[in-house]
C-alpha cells in the first residue's frame, strides 16, 4: 500500500504533515507578534493605557475649556494639582 509518498520506498514518510504545521504556528506567531506591537504603538511611550476623565486635572481642564473658570484661576488651581498629584509641566503634561 502506498501512503503518504511511498514512505516505505524511502520517502518522506508521515513527518511530512509537521511542516504545514510548523509553518502555520510560525505564521500565526508572527500576526501576533506584529498585532500586539502595533497596538501598543498607538498608545506611544509612557501613557496609560487609559484616559481618566475623572481625574481632577481634567475636571479642570473642561472647566476651563468651557469658561466656567479664566486663565489665573485655572493656572492657579492647576499649580495646586501639580503638587498634590506630582504631574510636572505647564498644563499638566509630564
Amino acid at each position: 500500500m502506498e501512503t503518504l509518498a511511498h514512505f516505505g520506498d524511502g520517502g518522506p514518510g508521515p513527518w511530512i504533515l509537521f511542516f504545514p504545521l510548523i509553518w502555520a504556528l510560525v505564521i500565526a506567531g508572527g500576526i501576533t507578534l506584529l498585532r500586539r506591537t502595533v497596538r501598543r504603538g498607538r498608545r506611544g511611550p509612557g501613557r496609560p493605557a487609559t484616559f481618566d476623565d475623572k481625574s481632577p486635572i481634567s475636571v479642570l481642564g473642561h472647566r476651563f475649556a468651557s469658561g466656567e473658570i479664566d486663565e489665573d484661576e485655572y493656572w492657579r488651581r492647576l499649580s495646586v494639582l501639580d503638587e498634590q498629584f506630582g504631574r510636572t509641566g505647564k498644563g499638566g503634561a509630564a
